[in-house]
């Protein structure tokens, strides 16, 4: 159940793809904060595999049954984002150490720019501790089987990109549905 408190918390990304490491952060965060904008980067240094507007309409059926998750792309700096949405809190994912140095940076830095701003670290459940996004793109391509690592709807859209079949048939005992 959602926390009724009226805090609004960003959890920004490029999600691209949206994992289900990305999807249960979200529904996690819930249960701590009022309501939940996925905010989709157009701005990452990288070079996404869908754009933005995929990504925004990828996350929005996903989201589709959480009323309290919005979904909405942004480019510029976050903090400038997070203050225009009137949020209270950006949310980040870590998975491991390295992350947490890469994240910690970025958290002091939009500190720095924008005082008021918090930034709440929330642990990824140990299931997802080793996908990433690009991980589960290079996977994809390469025809790999990546059912129960990424929404239904995911596993279609990279298929569709790629060219390769959905796989089909039971799951290997070594993945989670």
């Amino acid at each position: 159940m959602a926390n009724p408190n009226g805090c609004v918390a960003i959890y920004p990304g490029t999600f691209d793809p949206l994992t289900n490491g990305h999807v249960s952060l979200v529904r996690r965060a819930l249960k701590i904060f009022g309501t939940i904008i996925v905010a989709v980067a157009a701005d990452s240094g990288k070079t996404p595999l869908f754009n933005r507007d995929e990504r925004v309409a990828i996350a929005e059926e996903v989201f589709s049954d959480e009323p309290q998750v919005m979904v909405e792309g942004f480019d510029g700096l976050l903090v400038d984002y997070v203050e225009r949405r009137r949020a209270d809190v950006i949310v980040r994912g870590l998975r491991a150490v390295s992350d947490f140095e890469y994240e910690f940076q970025l958290a002091l830095m939009n500190r720095r720019l924008k005082r008021h701003i918090e930034t709440v670290f929330i642990m990824t459940d140990y299931r997802w501790l080793y996908i990433s996004s690009t991980i589960i793109k290079e996977a994809s391509r390469l025809g790999g089987d990546i059912r129960g690592l990424v929404p239904p709807l995911v596993l279609a859209r990279l298929c569709e990109r790629y060219g390769v079949p959905m796989p089909h048939g039971p799951l290997d005992s070594g993945q989670e549905a």
